[in-house]
């Protein structure tokens, strides 16, 4: 890029008139294809013009001046011909066939081996070098070598020298060397004025693209001093961009910040590689009045220019960009995170301390209300045993609602510990039963269970499976019309256990489904709700299921009921590379056969 910017002053390109003179120059294939054309009406002119002495020199018995004349004049139109078709390729061909062939027909005629005709041959590469690719160039080379040896053997072996023709052959090789300089010369001209052309435009349209990016562009030496900067710099810094160099730029960054910056221009300018920063610097403000310094962020990208010269240090292009709306936008997210789990952790902390206060309570409450249905402490009245067992109810329904927030919470917090075993499937499925016969039958559901045969055992924690069952029937229940049937579904599905809940009740709406799990979620929330309930037991099944490596699905339809499914793994839980420690192998124990069971083992939830 340096070099690229330095070389704009060389070629005395800038401003307006660069960018006229770039839009108005001609691309280099372009000005190949008009080249060829114009070689070609040259070829024809100068054969034109040269005929009527061709013509008088052949009354002259002078032959060969006649015969270049009309080789040259048949080349041209052959060339021009093939151009206005659009063979571009076949038309320099038929321009480099005329030249060589011209030479060849001059070695032929005269017998001295150091004749015009060779360096006339040898006119036909450097054409073919300007005007056609590798082959091409190969293939001329091929023939001026057959021209040569041609040329050899007849000097040695040819005609007997014959001083006339021999003056003739080197008046017409002067005049067609001459011919072939011109078009070679006319060829090299426009050739290399369209790629200079074409390069100064290059380079003022990256200069134009570099002067209005909104990014700064710096351009360092190989000695780290700095060479140019864009425009955007002075927006940047806050001062004209010829105020920057190296030693201000430096007092710019931030005194944190300088080792970071050095060693990454330093691995560019000196390893070559391209490193990418964040620093802090220094931005100008004239208008404020403020003492202290206004850093910014900048992200700042060494590139290192390569070069065919050996150095062992290279010049560097910086990219700098102001990040500082983005760093706080992120600080800003770091601060809101950080809010927000300490608040989750207060209100964790909040609910197993209000659980556990008010557990002892509702425990005495539970227990001396039955104890008073009991008729322990007396004989009571209808109404009393009435309202001793309204007590004990409502507090052993208190006892449920705590126990889920101290679940939950734990589950939250991270805290929920369970501990794995190997037990089959349908051996929890009774008791769970049993837990929710109560409920169903004061509903009069009918239970149902359909256990596959033959399931391989499970490695889980039995009291979580035991608690995601009951919640599942039980949310099953309430949510179902009177008379209905609720069926559990254990079956094998790959390598997981799916335990599926299918009940015929009210059902959900799809916006429903998609917040399945959020604590404190239910489908009705308003005051005059029908159905009861704290809207954690799907939120403790989802992270219960979580906590084994499984998952929690719903299907739904409204007024046709609901499928719950949870997956868990047969193998357990997979163990993370966090919650385990690095062992030290002291020495090597015999090898045993390898113990794939889980028994005991116990997992902390993260």
């Amino acid at each position: 890029m340096s070099k690229m910017m330095r070389s704009l002053d060389i070629f005395g390109i800038g401003g307006r008139d660069g960018a006229r003179f770039a839009a108005s120059s001609p691309r280099p294939d372009v000005l190949r294809r008009k080249t060829i054309a114009n070689n070609a009406r040259l070829m024809i002119a100068i054969a034109a013009l040269a005929m009527p002495f061709a013509m008088w020199a052949l009354l002259a018995h002078a032959a060969l001046g006649f015969a270049l004349a009309c080789l040259v004049l048949t080349g041209g139109m052959l060339s021009l011909s093939f151009f206005h078709r659009g063979h571009h390729d076949e038309a320099a061909l038929a321009q480099i066939g005329t030249v060589m062939g011209g030479g060849v027909f001059l070695t032929l005629i005269d017998s001295r081996f150091a004749d015009l005709g060779l360096a006339v041959v040898l006119m036909g590469p450097v054409l073919a070098a300007l005007l056609m690719g590798r082959q091409a160039r190969i293939l001329t080379w091929l023939g001026v070598a057959a021209a040569i040896l041609v040329g050899g053997a007849f000097s040695f072996f040819g005609f007997p020298h014959d001083i006339t023709l021999a003056n003739e052959a080197t008046l017409a090789g002067g005049v067609l060397f001459a011919l072939a300089i011109v078009v070679v010369a006319h060829t090299t001209h426009h050739i290399n004025a369209g790629y200079v052309v074409h390069d100064k435009a290059q380079v003022n349209a990256y200069r134009h693209l570099v002067e209005h990016m909104q990014d700064t562009v710096i351009c360092f030496s190989l000695e780290g001093d700095i060479l140019s900067a864009s425009r955007s710099s002075e927006e940047l810094f806050g001062c004209p961009r010829y105020q920057l160099s190296s030693a201000t730029l430096g007092e710019r960054l931030h005194v944190m910040d300088r080792p970071a910056y050095l060693t990454a221009y330093a691995d560019a300018n000196q390893g070559g590689k391209n490193r990418t920063i964040e620093v802090r610097m220094r931005r100008d403000d004239p208008r404020s009045g403020a003492s202290a310094p206004q850093f910014i962020w900048v992200e700042v990208r060494f590139a290192p220019i390569s070069s065919e010269a050996t150095s062992e240090r290279y010049e560097v292009t910086a990219l700098m960009r102001d990040v500082t709306k983005r760093k706080d936008a992120e600080a800003a997210m770091a601060e809101a995170t950080r809010s927000a789990e300490e608040a989750s952790q207060a209100k964790s902390r909040f609910l197993a301390t209000i659980g556990h206060e008010l557990r002892t309570p509702l425990n005495a409450v539970v227990g001396f209300s039955e104890m008073m249905t009991t008729g322990i402490g007396g004989e009571l009245s209808n109404t009393h045993r009435e309202y001793a067992g309204l007590i004990h109810q409502s507090g052993k329904h208190l006892l449920d609602v705590v126990g889920m927030l101290l679940d939950m919470s734990r589950i939250e917090a991270g805290k929920f510990e369970i501990s794995t075993a190997r037990f089959a499937a349908a051996d929890i499925v009774q008791p769970c039963f049993a837990m929710v016969d109560s409920m169903a039958k004061g509903r009069k559901i009918t239970l149902d269970a359909d256990i596959e045969a033959g399931l391989p055992m499970i490695v889980a924690d039995e009291r979580a499976c035991r608690q995601i069952l009951i919640n599942l029937l039980s949310n099953a229940i309430k949510f179902s019309h009177e008379g209905d049937r609720v069926t559990l579904v254990v079956k094998r599905q790959g390598t997981a256990i799916s335990f599926a809940v299918r009940d015929q009740g009210i059902g959900m709406a799809p916006m429903a489904l998609e917040r399945i799990g959020e604590p404190f979620f239910q489908a009705e929330d308003g005051l005059n709700r029908q159905y009861e309930g704290t809207g954690l037991g799907l939120s403790i099944v989802k992270g219960l299921a979580e906590l084994h490596g499984g998952t929690l699905r719903a299907m739904s339809e409204i007024g046709a009921g609901t499928t719950m499914t949870v997956l868990l793994p047969i193998n357990g839980p997979a163990t993370k590379m966090e919650e385990t420690v690095a062992v030290i192998q002291l020495h090597r124990e015999p090898a045993t056969a390898p113990n794939t069971s889980w028994q005991n083992e116990k997992r902390k939830a993260q």
